[in-house]
């Protein structure tokens, strides 16, 4: 049978998700193989090292760097508080002293004979890795993090902004046809996750930061309504540190575009289920999606049923998304994959499909311009 290769979405009723949580730096591990998680767990924690406070002391206090033993009040290691002097000298007839004071809480890192510079090490700055989703601790990295398994639904995104939040999932539309407006919004959605249809306007958005949801699941969103969000126009970059007070996942584009009926079947199916979103992309190579999982219980199954999240093979009958005009964020099936090269208006020639989209029309494209959407 004829095959490639495209990148693609994961929509997953059932699978097994796993991921791993890692610290930044070499830590301490809090969980055991086998323990059972919640989200909000801390199952890693270690200490990144304070900011540095370069101080001049020689040129601060007018002595020769090599004199700098001889005025110091602490020495290396110890420890020097804000305000506090760090170094003195003895002045004229105990009249004229100079002193030199800790610009910050730290600890005296550096003596420098050379330069005349004190060099002081901040507090050292705790962080911790929380599970992210509900599940069991399958593996154990020494001092370095864990990896979380657990077994539900897994819904990748074209498009998101903002971090990590675990929720219950609300649907807020009727149908992936609605849009989402700010009088969707529901007034006790605080802690949700709200799933919405084809549009979500940035009323709403504002809404839902309002009302403390965490996290906003839709099928598009126009370009004025992102620059609003953010208040800025995003770049080449990678999202998901936004501070916003709300995580935004978009499912199939940008501008009025209804959610795939398969995504908002899973959505509705679990509503009311804690599930886990994160916003992270990577805007030009797709390494990194958006993300809602939905854990529970789904019984004893095999991994290879119920679909993996590698990726697997375009083939005739693999469902797509049109990624590009004039036929963008249309759904369909490949009904051929033709071996040989095509021109193109442009006069290059490239490797084609053709594609039946969800109104029964056909269309010959280049096969760059699908995505797969895996189940």
């Amino acid at each position: 049978m004829t095959h490639a290769y495209t990148p693609g979405l994961k929509v997953v009723e059932k699978t097994i998700i796993r991921k791993r949580r890692i610290l930044p730096l070499k830590g301490e591990v809090l969980v055991e193989k086998g323990q059972s998680v919640k989200a909000e767990d801390v199952v890693a924690k270690t200490d990144l090292p304070g900011n540095v406070y370069p101080v001049n002391v020689a040129n601060i206090m007018g002595i020769l760097p090599d004199d700098l033993d001889r005025f110091m009040l602490i020495k290396q290691g110890e420890k020097a508080k804000k305000g506090e002097p760090i170094a003195m000298s003895k002045g004229f007839l105990g009249l004229f002293k100079s002193v030199c004071k800790s610009p910050a809480d730290g600890t005296i890192e550096n003596i420098s004979k050379i330069t005349g510079q004190v060099l002081i090490r901040g507090a050292p700055m705790p962080v911790s890795v929380d599970a992210y989703i509900d599940g069991t601790v399958v593996e154990v990295f020494e001092q370095e993090g864990v990896a979380v398994e657990t077994q539900g639904a897994f819904v990748q995104g074209i498009f998101g902004i903002g971090g990590e939040a675990c929720g219950s999932i609300r649907m807020v539309c009727d149908s992936p046809q609605d849009v989402m407006d700010r009088s969707s919004v529901p007034d006790d959605c605080e802690g949700q996750i709200l799933v919405g249809g084809s549009l979500v306007t940035s009323d709403a958005i504002k809404r839902v930061i309002e009302l403390g949801a965490l996290g906003i699941v839709v099928g598009g969103l126009a370009d004025q309504d992102l620059r609003d969000f953010l208040g800025y126009d995003i770049g080449v970059a990678i999202t998901g540190s936004e501070q916003l007070g709300a995580t935004l996942v978009i499912t199939e584009g940008f501008g009025k575009i209804n959610m795939a009926d398969s995504t908002f079947g899973i959505f509705k199916s679990n509503e009311g289920r804690r599930a886990s979103i994160n916003g992270a992309t990577q805007i030009r190579a797709g390494v990194l999606r958006p993300e809602v999982v939905i854990p529970r219980d789904l019984g004893d199954f095999k991994q290879a049923e119920a679909g993996d999240l590698e990726s697997v093979g375009l083939e005739v009958g693999s469902e797509v998304r049109v990624i590009r005009e004039p036929y963008f964020g249309r759904l369909g099936k490949v009904v051929a994959l033709p071996p040989e090269l095509r021109k193109l208006e442009t006069e290059s020639k490239v490797r084609v499909l053709e594609v039946e989209l969800d109104d029964g029309s056909k269309a010959i494209l280049p096969r760059a311009n699908v995505e797969m959407i895996e189940h």
